[in-house]
């Protein structure tokens, strides 16, 4: 995690505020005390801020970095710990396919493991849904070039990304932050931010290069129904 993509993080969640009604471009401006054409080309990719800029925005929203930080990101030349006191859990990874639609993983599904501490995978709250509360809780899946793009920086291609499939709602894990999920749409599995209006999943990718879509649910669905889980790890290759 660098200076621009903390300036990215940012962006994204008070474009997300402005987009819900609960802040405009103008009343930021006067809150943090710039102008509000700075403001606009900061949210316009146009300029980026100073480091004190960034805090005084940051202030201006009772924000704190660790409030806008989406999801445990680890990057590391491995995803399997070499040293640690801490109990180890095997958890596969399996494709797709078998992330959204097999209860238990059985051992033809599994590509390949990795090894994860267990107390940073039991510690995440679970919000499992009817359906998925008696499925296998923790799986990965590797981001596809797809995946990755709408989602960069914080997926990069080839990426394992931990899905926690007891955690099917869409109430916010972090208060102030938007959560990560695992979404079915079709035959494919998208990573995305998600949000639900007038019957309607709303996804969101990170990138602004990538279109917002919009997943109509029937009279009989809920978003549980389409929501694998939360991605609550990351593991990025250097």
């Amino acid at each position: 995690m660098n200076f621009q993509d903390l300036h990215e993080l940012l962006r994204v969640e008070l474009l997300r505020r402005i987009e819900r009604g609960t802040l405009t471009g103008s009343r930021l401006a006067q809150q943090a005390g710039f102008q509000q054409a700075h403001i606009s080309n900061f949210l316009n990719r146009k300029r980026s801020l100073s480091l004190e800029g960034l805090d005084r925005v940051l202030a201006s929203q009772n924000l704190t970095i660790d409030q806008i930080l989406p999801l445990d990101i680890t990057a590391a030349q491995s995803p399997i710990p070499t040293q640690t006191s801490d109990p180890i859990e095997i958890v596969p990874v399996v494709s797709p396919s078998a992330a959204m639609d097999e209860a238990r993983i059985s051992p033809s599904a599994i590509i390949e493991t990795i090894q994860v501490s267990a107390s940073r995978l039991h510690d995440n709250r679970a919000r499992p849904s009817a359906r998925h509360a008696h499925w296998q809780r923790f799986l990965a899946i590797r981001a596809d070039t797809q995946q990755s793009a709408a989602m960069a920086p914080l997926v990069s291609p080839g990426a394992i990304a931990v899905l926690d499939r007891h955690y099917n709602s869409l109430a916010p894990y972090r208060a102030h932050q938007p959560t990560l999920y695992a979404v079915r749409c079709g035959a494919a599995l998208l990573l995305r931010f998600v949000d639900f209006d007038e019957g309607r999943l709303i996804l969101r990718p990170y990138s602004r290069d990538f279109p917002v879509q919009l997943l109509p649910l029937a009279t009989h669905e809920t978003p549980a129904d389409y929501i694998v889980g939360r991605v609550c790890l990351v593991f990025s290759e250097l």
